[in-house]
């Protein structure tokens, strides 16, 4: 069984625990106290260190791993609750939770992932910034169409304004790293020649999922959480559902897929073939969407355009 040190992230401190030793120990999350670890799990030499994914505030930690070589397993937080209750852990502390991210990594040997550059932090940062606006335009439209008092209209009109110039900066700021990166901007023009897929989807799906194109078709479906599920019990023969997976990737090649049941040659002889076998709409567009995320990976694995691949 490898060693392994959990860390439990929060917005202030970060909780450790190293499962050989069965030692705990407490950082700052900050750059001093990130100092102080690092030294501490350089002395340990440790096979892996896992963590939860927590958005902004596992970057400081990801970086610094990162830099000074140190494997590191990101742990859907979802997953790593599922593996406490499996275990019969049912508190949930930070040392609690430290200690179950140090047996879960070793019992399942998780294998260490690739770390992501500070620009593609960058890049995440600003996605997410754009989803939140998104949301709050669709909550200022809610509030303009029902509005009747003179000054919540205005307000509301105003907010939509800001919102929408907002979303406008942050759009031009993606592309302008991406078209400055090699190597980003040649697989957005991959991914554009896909009927159905713009910019803006394309610059989504590589910063959502930047493993695509180094992996196999089965494998980017199933990171998409557009994997086909069994659900079968004795005699039994449940529906396959899709779950888990990357709910944000799935949201922004929706609509491309709808698309892509129109323009897309392929996609819309599949479409039309999965409806006439009498599959519901709802389950003909999920097919899509997997498919174009198979096939996205399949053209950037082989640095190929969608219309070389067709001649």
């Amino acid at each position: 069984m490898n060693d392994t040190i959990g860390i439990d992230i929060s917005k202030d401190m970060l909780d450790t625990y190293w499962l050989s030793k069965r030692k705990h120990n407490q950082f700052a999350n900050n750059k001093t106290g990130l100092k102080l670890l690092i030294r501490w799990v350089q002395d340990a030499e440790a096979s892996l260190v896992v963590f939860e994914a927590t958005g902004v505030y596992h970057r400081l930690l990801e970086v610094n791993l990162a830099s000074h070589d140190i494997p590191f397993a990101r742990v859907n937080p979802r997953q790593a609750r599922r593996f406490a209750e499996g275990t019969g852990t049912l508190a949930k502390t930070d040392r609690v939770d430290a200690a179950m991210l140090a047996r879960m990594g070793a019992l399942l040997e998780l294998k260490a992932d690739k770390p992501k550059s500070e620009m593609l932090h960058n890049l995440k940062g600003l996605e997410t910034a754009r989803q939140a606006l998104i949301r709050d335009r669709t909550a200022a439209r809610a509030r303009l169409a029902t509005a009747t008092y003179p000054l919540l209209r205005k307000q509301a009109t105003r907010r939509l304004r800001q919102v929408d110039r907002d979303i406008a900066q942050i759009d031009t700021t993606i592309e302008a790293v991406i078209t400055a990166d090699k190597i980003l901007s040649e697989k957005a023009d991959i991914l554009v020649s896909i009927p159905g897929i713009a910019k803006i989807t394309a610059y989504a799906m590589l910063i959502e999922m930047p493993e695509l194109g180094s992996m196999s078709g089965k494998q980017s479906a199933s990171l998409a959480g557009l994997a086909p599920i069994s659900r079968q019990s004795g005699k039994r023969q449940g529906k396959e559902r899709i779950q888990g997976g990357r709910a944000v990737l799935r949201k922004a090649i929706y609509l491309p897929a709808v698309v892509a049941t129109r323009f897309n040659p392929d996609l819309k002889a599949k479409y039309h073939e999965l409806f006439a076998n009498g599959k519901c709409k709802k389950l003909a567009i999920t097919a899509i969407m997997r498919k174009l995320v198979v096939m996205a990976n399949a053209l950037l694995r082989d640095g190929r355009k969608w219309t070389e691949i067709r001649a």
